[in-house]
């Protein structure tokens, strides 16, 4: 599989992106998603939540820099 390093508007399975995550050798990681069944699902490696919550706003702020927002 090739992935390339572009910004789409298309949905890519949750897989492929859990793969990536996986190859890219994360020390620490956020998952955030919806089950199969529309459940809301979280997990984190860190139990510190003032870390998590800083992930997600360094996320949520590449996001809108992308022009996703």
């Amino acid at each position: 599989m090739v992935v390339l390093p572009v910004v789409t508007r298309l949905d890519v399975p949750a897989e492929r992106v859990l793969s990536c995550a996986m190859e890219a050798g994360l020390e620490k990681a956020v998952v955030v998603g919806w089950t199969a069944e529309g459940e809301f699902y979280f997990a984190s490696s860190l139990a510190d939540g003032g870390e998590v919550l800083w992930l997600l706003e360094m996320a949520k702020k590449r996001l809108l820099e992308a022009g996703g927002g």
